[in-house]
């Protein structure tokens, strides 16, 4: 839980139910908890210049300490086609070469050495992405047809991000070409 208000309180009610419907282990953390700022409060001391930057650095972390308390070997993350697109422009965009290699991997660190994630910390975890080169419209496709319990909410924060800019662009392209990303 990022602690920005309004934006993951469906999520979370959606996670707890699908936690009872298909009886998994559920462990939310939160960055106050981890980090004693929640995303809200980063922002008023910041301003919204680099908050992505924060929120996706603590986010990762969070994921490997979330992971670590879980007793896991590996972090799934749920990054479709879509995003790894937008990560790539971004990566493009920012002049980053080294990142480019590590963003375009369906997995990281899984020869033993530390996994190096997309904006380049170290995490002590192997990732994995099993959804990479599924497009997101399908994924939600399969959700709607399944009658599976999902939400899809943009972080308030996000659109004046550069994020949010490529990622307008990567939709207007799948316009024009459904398999453009792929």
């Amino acid at each position: 839980d990022e602690g920005i208000a309004g934006y993951r309180d469906d999520s979370l009610m959606t996670v707890v139910q699908n936690e009872t419907d298909y009886n998994m282990p559920l462990r939310v953390v939160s960055y106050k908890q981890l980090y004693g700022w929640s995303m809200d409060e980063i922002v008023k001391a910041v301003g919204l210049r680099n908050n992505c930057t924060f929120c996706g650095v603590f986010r990762r972390q969070a994921l490997d300490r979330g992971a670590e308390l879980l007793g896991a070997t590996k972090v799934a993350t749920g990054h479709n086609a879509d995003d790894a697109a937008e990560t790539v422009l971004l990566n493009v965009t920012r002049g980053d070469t080294a990142r480019l290699a590590r963003c375009a991997s369906a997995s990281t660190g899984l020869s033993g050495d530390r996994a190096a994630g997309d904006e380049g910390e170290v995490s002590s975890l192997p990732r994995v992405k099993p959804l990479m080169r599924t497009y997101e419209k399908d994924i939600v496709l399969y959700a709607r047809f399944n009658r599976l319990k999902y939400f899809s909410t943009e972080c308030t924060y996000a659109p004046g991000a550069a994020r949010g800019h490529v990622r307008d662009f990567v939709k207007n392209i799948e316009r024009l070409r459904g398999d453009a990303v792929m």
